[in-house]
């Protein structure tokens, strides 16, 4: 790995405002000089089709590229029904298929969540954690970064609690350094 660390960040929601991608956006201001970051929105990602995995649309096509050529991920998940949002499951989905070209193999990934409530999104990071096990991905096991009571913590567009704004720069720390010592025993 040579120059800086490139992490490929997805998820959010769709909803204007919405606190998952406050969060994608606070990731920048705590990155270090040797990493960088692209967010990739999934609004034009399609609905999975097999009938197409062999030749995806142009904007699947897009996104597992970015993903092949990012040396880490952050994934940033709402929690929509005790689980992970559909359109982050779909996203997954096209960008692991077909068999044999899933663009998420060995990749080390980090998860924040975050709701309203008490729990800060658990039951959908533990999901999403289940996916990528399944995928052959390098999950960060600590911190794990669950925000509760989110709609509390952010104001203007940025995260203003002292305590969330410390684990998500302790989360891109260990991330940076699990890709590094990943990368190295390739």
């Amino acid at each position: 790995m040579d120059g800086k660390i490139k992490i490929l960040a997805f998820g959010g929601s769709f909803r204007n405002g919405s606190f998952s991608n406050v969060l994608l956006n606070e990731i920048k201001y705590h990155l270090p000089a040797n990493a960088e970051i692209e967010i990739f929105s999934l609004s034009k990602i399609p609905m999975f089709n097999q009938d197409l995995e062999q030749d995806p649309p142009k904007e699947v096509k897009e996104f597992k590229s970015k993903i092949k050529n990012s040396d880490a991920l952050i994934i940033v998940t709402p929690e929509y029904n005790y689980s992970v949002p559909g359109f982050i499951k779909n996203a997954i989905d096209w960008a692991s298929r077909p068999y044999g070209d899933n663009s998420f193999d060995e990749k080390p990934v980090a998860i924040i969540s975050s709701s309203t409530g008490m729990h800060g999104g658990s039951r959908a990071q533990y999901h999403l954690r289940q996916i990528l096990v399944f995928l052959n991905m390098h999950p960060i096991n600590k911190p794990e970064v669950m925000i509760p009571f989110i709609d509390q913590k952010i104001e203007n567009g940025r995260v203003t609690d002292p305590k969330t704004q410390q684990k998500i720069k302790e989360l891109i720390d260990a991330l940076l350094a699990w890709t590094s010592r990943i990368n190295n025993k390739k």
